[in-house]
């Protein structure tokens, strides 16, 4: 851009800034003014960049800026803008225009940017420029923290952002056509950056404890000022050449001799021995040309064997998105004196910045403090200096922040992110796959080092790789890394080095993991499979999984399964387990029933691992009462809960309405699930060779061997021997038999210098001698050359193909023998008139052999001639084909109704009697239509309920009383009609009998821990309420019963269920509250404490239905409390003897006590009631109504006796001296009842009354 095209309020500026005379810069009054106006100027330019192109044009920074701050450096305000004012200037192109522009206008723009940027940094190398920020910048960090004010902080991020914007500035190829070991612009730069002692400080702030601030900026400088550096030639600066290094060189001059005396060889041939001007033209027989002639040849014959068709033709041009991915610019050789300096530089920050510098920027980006692709200058410093410490002498300690499994997670992390990214984010493809090639780097880099370690002398350092290398196998992610990449790989987006650095990473993985297991008899792996399931709702068990036998057997596996595990859980599991679901609208403490039922689920379907960490993450989400366990509970205790939450007939929500869920053709809607289970396997490295074994993994191998003559050696060499182990190992040769191979075979062999490539030879003619062998026997082998095989494909070529049906993939064809055909043929002839809906179904049960399938069944009728056609035994789907109700239908679909009106389940029985079968949804719309019913609820299947159920939802509004009373053996809705139903059961079906036989023996099971835990509960609350009032609380208790008993009327009237507080009013019921004796009381009634400092008061919950409240406030009730006390005194075994004393001679008569203990529950086990009494949920059972009393004991003379079990803390033994503890010498029936009780076991005190009834 000229200058006369300059704005003029620009120009005016810039001539208000000053002048050069001479070395000497005469400044402007208004310099400092027209400075400030130039960074407004910059702040509203358009988006071509005009100001800034403009600026560039004029040289303001080489003629103005710089000359400013080199001799005005002390007046700080003029300092501090023209910092400023450069960094906005010398910001990249990149982030002017965003990316690299596609319009031609706006490309040319951009590049003028770039042009100018490439002046400034040329103008920057100067010695006196980096001393002047140099000594400016070490003058700010010698100020103390205190000392330094804001401007100071912002001056030194300016200047190390002005640093970081000139080193970022790209070289120009056209200009700088410099040899190796010629000093170009960014060494110059380099150099003055050293000669001012800038070095220095961009060290002493990578190790300063109080500068970390800065890592970030000092990772960026550091790494755009080893850009064109390679690890290798920093290392062998200033020394002499090793042997290996003499060595490789003079294997590349040999080849390159070898190539250039063939050369000359195949030159001396093709000259002919007649004159050169004539050449002949021969005709070549048997390959005609464009007409049916044959070609006419006119050149000498020795450049025949080159001859094609294509020759002459234009070049067909290959689309844009078909172009193949660009190498990143080659490296180059920096001059020596730049070098020996950078060396030092590295050494210098290895020994003394490298493990503290990484660690701050990994802790930044883990918290996302650091701007975007800010993780792209960590993975390049992390590749960069590990290999600059592996080729200098290789100290551990030197890298040991970066030698961890968190480097190694981190940097799969974000080569899988920049891999997700490059398939969304397809115009950027570019850059994201440029982000994997550092990522790649940096994980090989990774590998490079723990194989090192596992090189080292020190045998700590060895232990240390080790425990890295059974990491890093142990982890699926890190295993199948490469084999996705090599999948995944695409030419036209990741360029020829990533593929080179993909296959050598690759190589150095399988080398170490393969002398990894050699050193073990087995090695145990993580393993995921991805399981999509199809699923119609939530199944329930059966009934056939939930018998004795059933659970014993899955408890056996899953004990066994947790025992081997040890009770240790993965971090996967232990992160997935969530006991509930933050998205229900059901609140988080009734969730408690449905975490039990997953617990219960996972254990049915013997998920043993998953269940244990529900039950865990459970016991953290609700960690009072105990229900899952207390938080100190040991592993043996938690097999047991898990026992007895697989036994315990829990809660579960009723299933979907039969006929409401179906579609009009009777089938669900299935969606598709998918879950991922994590399991530990025995490791075969042969049988995870075996999964390179894939045409799409050969490909990229095959791809980068086309290159082999500029591929170095030990690339080939990795080429080779994975290819040998597909060949050899894994016997698998045939997988090369392809046409596109076989001519790079070909090119290889005829290489002038193929003595350079032995290893490649040798592979080429094993595999080609093994083509020609097979193809002897198979003469196909011609044919399958033009196609990629797959595993399947290549056994058939050289085992022998299969039939069509006889495939590994295709079901197998039944062989039928005579006598097999001879039934069927006569089965077939005895049903074929018989007018059943499907032949097939009934044939298939009747067959001697069991495991002919219907599809194998109706192949056989056809081959033998009995039908026609498939179609003709086409299985009907349900409800479709009949559509039509013809009179006899509806007068027996009317019968049916009327007969079975009054069952329980009204369409199900139709359904099992009617002659045409139909879906549920047709018989629905039918009974509809006749006008038998009114409503479709009318058809749903009835329930067996206790008449004392309240609501159809109690089962999931239960108290946590009730869920615990559940978990130990039975259900609260039907405690008592255990011989009820054995009676009516009687009188029912057979086939009734049948479905209902498991449910009666639960209930019979159930019936007796069900009981014993009503009455256990209303014991033990009778006992806290008369110990209260012996303590003078009566009134607090009066006042308590009448807050329940006005709850629940209001909550009978309004029908609102909502947590009412309880406010003591009288300074004697704030006493009372503040006890913790009435805490426990309040607890054990159901009334919730304050959940959190904004709650005051306790809480009557809202899930407390009317029944329970008055329950409660029953128990409460001064006659109760009497009736409390008799019981008690008669209990006792001194009778008429003080509750102080008996306190006082516990000790003496304990053994006494417990003998009379256990001859009385022995006695009640014998006797037990036969017939069942109504209660409420607080009341027990044994509690006579006073309304029915008169009835009851006309009806009832025998005695009967009471058993109260109190299950409390260890708490309450100060505040209940009248219960008596048992011990561990309790009897045989204490001992079955420990099964149903809680893994972590409270103590156990019983009360016993004997009571005779008038």
């Amino acid at each position: 851009m000229d200058l006369y095209v300059m704005n003029c309020e620009l120009l005016a500026t810039c001539s208000a800034l000053g002048y050069l005379e001479g070395d000497t810069y005469h400044k402007e009054p208004d310099c400092l003014e027209s400075v400030k106006d130039l960074i407004r100027y910059l702040r509203h330019e358009d988006d071509t960049r005009d100001t800034r192109q403009q600026l560039g044009a004029g040289q303001i920074l080489q003629n103005d800026l710089l000359p400013i701050i080199t001799q005005y450096s002390q007046d700080k305000a003029l300092f501090d803008a023209c910092i400023r004012l450069m960094v906005n200037l010398t910001q990249p192109a990149l982030l002017c225009f965003g990316k690299v522009p596609d319009d031609p206008t706006v490309r040319h723009h951009f590049l003028e940017v770039v042009s100018y940027l490439q002046a400034y940094k040329e103008a920057f190398a100067n010695e006196k420029v980096f001393g002047v920020l140099s000594e400016t910048l070490y003058n700010l960090l010698q100020l103390d923290w205190e000392q330094r004010q804001e401007e100071d902080n912002l001056l030194i991020e300016r200047i190390l952002l002005l640093v970081r914007n000139v080193l970022h500035v790209p070289a120009d190829p056209y200009e700088e056509k410099n040899v190796d070991d010629d000093a170009s612009v960014h060494d110059k730069l380099l150099w003055a950056i050293h000669m001012s002692g800038l070095d220095d400080l961009i060290k002493f702030l990578a190790s300063a404890q109080s500068e970390q601030q800065w890592s970030m900026h000092v990772l960026e400088v550091i790494s755009l000022m080893f850009r064109d550096q390679t690890p290798e030639l920093l290392v062998s600066a200033g020394q002499a050449r090793s042997s290996q290094e003499k060595q490789r060189d003079a294997q590349e001059l040999e080849a390159l001799r070898q190539k250039e005396q063939a050369e000359k060889r195949s030159r001396t041939l093709q000259r002919g021995t007649r004159h050169s001007r004539f050449g002949g033209s021969y005709v070549v027989q048997g390959l005609k040309s464009i007409g049916e002639k044959d070609v006419i040849y006119h050149r000498g014959l020795h450049n025949f064997k080159n001859y094609t068709h294509d020759e002459g033709k234009a070049v067909r041009r290959v689309p844009k998105r078909k172009l193949h991915a660009r190498d990143s610019e080659g490296k180059r050789r920096s001059a020596l004196n730049v070098r020996l300096f950078l060396r030092e530089f590295c050494l210098d920050f290895l020994e003394n910045c490298y493990n503290r510098l990484m660690y701050l920027v990994m802790e930044g980006l883990i918290r996302e403090q650091a701007q975007q692709h800010d993780e792209t200058y960590y993975l390049w410093s992390l590749s960069f200096f590990m290999a600059f410490n592996r080729g200098n002498g290789f100290r551990a300690d030197l890298v040991s922040e970066t030698m961890s499994i968190r480097a190694f997670h981190f940097i799969e992390r974000n080569i899988t992110n920049y891999y997700e990214m490059m398939l969304t984010d397809r115009k950027e493809a570019t850059s994201w796959s440029r982000r994997m090639h550092l990522a790649l780097k940096a994980y090989q880099e990774l590998l490079l080092t723990v194989n090192e370690m596992d090189r080292s002398r020190d045998e700590n350092i060895r232990q240390s790789a080790n425990v890295i290398k059974s990491n890093i196998f142990y982890l699926m992610e890190y295993r199948e890394i490469f084999l996705t990449l090599l999948r995944k790989f695409d030419e036209t987006k990741q360029p020829r080095t990533f593929l080179r650095d993909l296959l050598e990473s690759t190589h150095l993985f399988l080398r170490m993991l393969e002398r990894f297991c050699k050193g073990r008899n087995n090695l145990v792996v993580q393993k995921k499979r991805v399981k999509s399931k199809k699923s119609k709702g939530r199944k329930n068990p059966t009934a056939a999984e939930t018998t004795p036998e059933a659970l014993e057997e899955t408890w056996g596996a899953v004990a066994e399964e947790l025992r081997a595990i040890s009770f240790q859980l993965s971090e996967a599991l232990t992160e997935g387990a969530v006991p509930f679901d933050a998205a229900s609208e059901i609140p988080l403490e009734e969730q408690r029933t449905e975490a039990m039922v997953r617990v219960q689920d996972a254990l049915l379907n013997r998920w043993g691992p998953e269940a244990l960490g529900l039950l865990r993450a459970a016991r953290e989400v609700w960690p009072e009462g105990d229900v899952f366990g207390s938080a100190d509970v040991e592993p043996e205790e938690e097999l047991e809960l898990l026992k007895q939450i697989l036994i315990a007939n829990l809660p579960r929500p009723p299933p979907p309405e039969p006929g409401m869920e179906e579609e009009e053709d009777g089938e669900l809607e299935e969606e598709e699930l998918e879950s991922v289970r994590v399991s530990e396997t025995e490791f075969n490295f042969l049988d995870f060779i075996k999964r390179f074994a894939n045409p799409n993994i050969v490909r990229p191998y095959l791809l980068l061997l086309r290159s082999y003559s500029q591929n170095s050696p030990h690339t080939n060499h990795c080429i080779t021997r994975m290819l040998h182990r597909l060949a050899v190992d894994l016997k698998m040769d045939a997988l090369l038999f392809q046409l596109s191979v076989f001519c790079l075979f070909n090119k290889i062999l005829g290489d002038p210098a193929a003595a350079a490539y032995k290893e490649l030879v040798t592979f080429a003619k094993f595999v080609l001698n093994r083509f020609f062998a097979l193809a002897a026997k198979n003469n196909k082998a011609f044919v399958e050359l033009l196609f990629w095989k797959s595993v399947g494909a290549v056994r058939e070529m050289t085992e022998g193909y299969s039939k069509p049906g006889e495939g590994e993939g295709s079901k197998k064809k039944a062989k039928w023998t005579p006598e097999e055909e001879d039934e069927l043929r006569t089965l077939y002839e005895e049903h074929r008139d018989s007018e059943v809906p499907d032949i097939v179904e009934t044939l298939l049960p009747l067959l001697s052999n069991t495991t002919l399938t219907r599809r194998q069944v109706v192949a056989q009728l056809v081959a033998m001639g009995l039908v026609d056609s498939v179609k003709d035994l086409k299985k009907q789907r349900k409800g479709t084909r009949i559509v039509l109700w013809t009179e006899e239908q509806e007068e027996e679909l009317q019968m049916l109704f009327e007969e079975f009106r009054d069952s329980d389940d009204v369409l199900g029985n139709i359904l099992k009697k009617v002659t045409a079968k139909r879906s549920r949804a047709r018989l629905v719309e039918k009974l509809l239509s006749m006008g038998l019913v009114s409503d479709r609820r009318e058809l749903h299947k009835k329930r067996r309920r206790n008449p004392n159920a309240p609501g159809k939802s109690a089962a999931m509004r239960m108290t946590e009383e009730e869920f615990l009373a559940d978990l130990t053996g039975g259900l609260t809705e039907e405690p008592m009609d255990g011989d009820e139903d054995e009676e009516e059961d009687e009188e029912e079906s057979e086939g009734e009998e049948r479905e209902r036989r498991a449910p009666a023996a639960r209930g019979r099971k159930s019936w007796m821990a069900e009981r014993e835990s009503m009455v256990e509960k209303n014991a033990s609350l009778r006992t806290m309420v008369y110990t209260l009032r012996h303590e003078g609380m009566s009134g607090p208790l009066l006042w308590l019963q009448n807050c329940l008993n006005r709850t629940a009327d209001d909550r009978e009237e309004e029908g609102l269920f909502q947590p009412v507080p309880i406010v003591p009013l009288t300074e004697e019921n704030e006493d009372a509250m503040e006890k913790k004796s009435f805490q426990r009381l309040l607890q054990k009634i159901g009334v919730r404490a304050p959940a959190d400092e904004q709650e005051s008061f306790w809480r009557i919950p809202a899930q407390m239905r009317p029944s329970q409240l008055r329950g409660a406030a029953e128990v409460l009730s001064p006659s109760q409390d009497a009736l409390a006390a008799g019981a008690e005194e008669s209990e006792q075994p001194t009778p008429g003897s003080p509750i102080q004393e008996q306190q006082q001679g516990e000790a003496d008569s304990h053994e006494q006590r417990a003998q009379a203990l256990r001859a009385l529950l022995l006695a009640r086990k014998m006797k037990q009631p036969s017939a069942s009494a109504e209660h409420t949920d607080f009341t027990p059972v044994e509690d006579i109504d006073s309304d029915s009393a008169p009835q009851r004991s006309s009806e009832k003379k025998t005695s009967t006796k009471r058993r109260r079990v109190v299950l409390d803390s260890d708490e309450d033994e100060e505040d209940s001296p009248l219960t008596m503890d048992l011990g561990a010498d309790g009897d045989a029936d204490s001992d079955r009842e420990a099964h149903s009780a809680p893994a972590k076991r409270k103590r156990q005190r019983v009360l016993i009354d004997d009571d005779e009834d008038d």
